[in-house]
């Protein structure tokens, strides 16, 4: 009897030490709001070196290319495999990389109609005739001089399944995993002529782990015992397109160093650190001689404003 209570108290007791329970009833009925989720790749985004002008671009939209729904056991789901919120990813990206300045595209519609409002009410206003009104001057919309232009284009589910389990006497365990993946692309196109400069194709995994434990044994005759615990955790998909994107923009800016379609603040920060790391992962060595150096740059850097009012249908 006394083994049985100690191989009953080491079921109970194992997925706490272990870390595989990391909650109390507290946080499971309650959990205050976080900040927004940073990525392992983030830090290398924000790090890398000074650009000599950011870079004014548009995106109109990053969508799901996979038309992939969640797979669910005997049921139809309309829910889609991954995020359907990817454009906002990659501006927050972008954003983030301090190399670029995007500019409102993809609700423009809304953006014009709000500035015939603020037109009209000008107008209005002076044709009142009140003393101490002033016309209300509208700047242009910024012209982009870079388009962003990609999509998430595939979803593999199961492509590594497996496990390992074993029981003895009634006691036991099961481990199981499986890893899917995300696949997107990302290409820069240059607004004066449609050439597309670069592009660029990142792959993220997505891991789950599930851990069983169990105890099935007859205590005395007719009296039977069974104790069950376990613990899953997934990785969540739009998370990994999130970090799939980082890494594509991180991949993007780099990519346009070496080939000098865009300049650094300091031409010898091509030494950078983040720099090397990335061409070692490309390579497996180390080359940072940037492609046509003495040549022209494809893409103009900084921001300015077009000429004349924009084309408001």
């Amino acid at each position: 009897m006394n083994s049985l209570l100690k191989t009953i108290l080491f079921f109970c007791i194992l997925p706490l030490l272990s870390g595989c329970v990391p909650f109390s009833l507290e946080t499971t009925l309650t959990a205050p709001p976080t900040l927004g989720y940073v990525t392992s790749v983030h830090d290398d985004l924000t790090s890398l070196p000074e650009p000599s002008g950011k870079i004014v671009v548009a995106v109109y939209g990053f969508r799901d290319q996979t038309g992939q729904y969640k797979a669910q056991a005997n049921a139809t789901s309309f829910s889609t495999a991954v995020t359907q919120g990817a454009s906002a990813m990659l501006v927050q990206a972008l954003i983030d990389s301090d190399w670029f300045i995007p500019v409102e595209r993809e609700e423009l519609q809304n953006l014009l109609t709000e500035r015939k409002i603020t037109r009209a009410t000008a107008k209005n206003t002076e044709n009142e005739g009140d003393e101490g009104q002033s016309r209300l001057l509208i700047p242009s919309l910024v012209p982009a001089n870079l388009l962003i232009e990609g999509g998430i284009v595939a979803y593999e589910t199961n492509l590594l399944t497996g496990g390992f389990g074993a029981k003895y006497f009634g006691a036991g365990g099961d481990v199981k995993y499986r890893r899917d993946r995300v696949t997107i692309y990302l290409r820069a196109i240059d607004v004066r002529t449609g050439t597309i400069l670069k592009s660029v194709s990142t792959s993220k995994s997505i891991l789950s782990r599930g851990v069983d434990l169990g105890l099935f044994r007859f205590v005395r005759v007719k009296r039977l015992l069974e104790v069950e615990t376990g613990l899953t955790t997934n990785e969540p998909p739009q998370m990994c397109v999130l970090e799939a994107i980082e890494k594509a923009v991180h991949t993007l800016i780099i990519e346009g160093i070496l080939d000098n379609l865009w300049t650094l603040k300091v031409p010898e920060e091509i030494s950078h650190p983040a720099i090397l790391r990335y061409t070692q992962e490309k390579t497996g060595r180390i080359d940072i001689s940037p492609a046509g150096a003495e040549g022209e740059t494809s893409a103009d850097t900084g921001s300015h404003a077009a000429d004349g009012e924009e084309d408001e249908p």
